[in-house]
């Protein structure tokens, strides 16, 4: 009897006393997760001249050329739109860009892929992207990669040029 009553006691109170959070049901893992490249690449150091927050798309059997194809507008990535923060006034691809945030997009071509950095924040993608809040297009040099880039990845050089990888395409923008 005193056994079943303290089973009945613990039900009780766990019917009275859960709460919504923790029953919460989460979302499942984004297949494109998102990432961060910043320059300089040390955590430790906070003065950080430049981060882009991007979300990696992976190939998964696809072609480059068919996920973002040439002459074609793309996001730089997947999901809501890569952002770039400068933290400093910076020369992007030659181009003066003053320090803020900005949504990047690319049109990617053969030898040469159009970079653009737009003042339009908060959106998804480039479904929504409207070229007259373009701050800046550059012109990005492609080469073909050491390797193949399963999963779209962004990283900073030594002298802080922007390099984007994905299949077996590299891009690289200077920034100064």
């Amino acid at each position: 009897m005193k056994k079943t009553f303290s089973i009945l006691a613990v039900l009780i109170f766990a019917v009275v006393f859960t709460n919504d959070a923790t029953a919460q049901e989460f979302d499942p893992l984004d297949p494109s997760p998102l990432d961060i490249a910043r320059y300089p690449y040390a955590w430790r150091n906070s003065d950080k001249i430049v981060r882009v927050t991007y979300s990696r798309p992976q190939l998964k059997g696809r072609s480059l050329a068919k996920l973002a194809p040439a002459g074609k507008k793309w996001r730089v990535g997947a999901n809501e739109a890569t952002e770039v923060t400068f933290y400093r006034d910076v020369t992007f691809g030659g181009k003066s860009v003053k320090a803020g945030t900005y949504t990047m997009y690319a049109i990617p071509g053969e030898k040469e892929w159009t970079v653009a950095l737009s003042s339009q924040l908060n959106v998804w993608g480039a479904y929504f992207h409207k070229d007259e809040n373009d701050v800046v297009r550059v012109k990005g040099t492609v080469k073909k990669a050491d390797k193949t880039y399963e999963e779209f990845t962004m990283a900073f050089g030594d002298d802080m040029t922007m390099y984007m990888a994905w299949g077996d395409t590299m891009v690289s923008v200077p920034i100064k």
